[in-house]
């Protein structure tokens, strides 16, 4: 059964290198806007669009019956752009949590997300990332395009290099297709902290937390209550909230909205041998 569509801008020029290295899958024989849907293995298909990922409103509108049925997740690889060119490799859930949407979607207003499949990304782009040398991070939700189907982006931030370094165009080809999700995890989600997650990020990584939306706290500066429940629901299977730190707990917008949860209420993840993963750098006291 496919349970990802992996949609490919071809003016994206990470999403443009990852399609090379599939050359030309088998067509499904399904079509949406004139172009053909491909198999790229048992679980993914592959949709290729001309214009731009975060302004492709509505999308999952446009997908054939017979795929839409099964509610696959959107996955979208993206290059990552950044005021202070961070080189890195990301993972983060769509909408816009605050009043501004200046990057497609809809203000206040979050994607449905798919936490363990996110996480698993997150996970396996660290464990993998010493081929490349850049870190592997969730990201806030912060833009579009809205949709109603699960999603995420999958990106890869290069800076002021000409382009994506051949290693993590390969890791992204390798992964996307086959998504892995790990069972035994709990859901949450995640409230405050900046903008690369990174409390969130370790406790994903060190423990056995997935997450879907991720609201920081300058999103969270400018949201109201209805959007915190929004983004609640919008983490299929949470079990509660967890906070980057102590003084978020303190927001109008979060109170009574689900339970507070604790970091080491999870239990510690074994990480395989030789993985590029940081050392814990996650406190089991929020």
């Amino acid at each position: 059964m496919v349970s990802v569509v992996i949609v490919a801008a071809e003016s994206d020029p990470v999403a443009s290198r990852v399609v090379e290295r599939w050359g030309t899958p088998p067509a499904t024989g399904e079509f949406v806007d004139g172009a053909a849907v491909r198999q790229l293995s048992g679980q993914a298909i592959l949709l290729r669009r001309p214009g731009p990922h975060i302004t492709d409103e509505r999308l999952d509108d446009r997908l054939p019956a017979s795929f839409r049925a099964a509610r696959p997740t959107l996955v979208f690889p993206s290059i990552h752009r950044g005021e202070q060119n961070v080189r890195c490799l990301t993972v983060h859930p769509l909408g816009n949590p605050g009043a501004e949407a200046e990057l497609g979607g809809r203000p206040r207003t979050v994607v449905p997300t798919d936490p363990t499949l996110m996480t698993g990304y997150l996970r396996r782009l660290a464990e993998r990332s010493g081929a490349v040398g850049w870190p592997a991070t969730f990201e806030s939700t912060h833009h579009g395009p809205e949709l109603s189907l699960p999603a995420c982006f999958v990106e890869i931030g290069y800076g002021t290099d000409p382009g994506p370094p051949d290693e993590a165009v390969r890791l992204l080809a390798e992964l996307l297709p086959e998504p892995l999700r790990e069972g035994g995890d709990r859901i949450a989600l995640g409230i405050g902290g900046g903008h690369y997650a990174p409390h969130f990020t370790d406790l994903a990584l060190r423990r056995r937390w997935s997450f879907g939306h991720l609201v920081s706290r300058h999103a969270l500066a400018g949201t109201d209550r209805t959007t915190i429940e929004n983004a609640y629901r919008g983490t299929p299977g949470a079990d509660g909230i967890l906070l980057a730190r102590a003084a978020d707990a303190d927001h109008p917008a979060i109170a009574g909205v689900a339970p507070r949860l604790r970091d080491g209420a999870a239990a510690l993840r074994p990480i395989p041998d030789g993985a590029a993963i940081p050392a814990d750098r996650s406190s089991s006291g929020t």
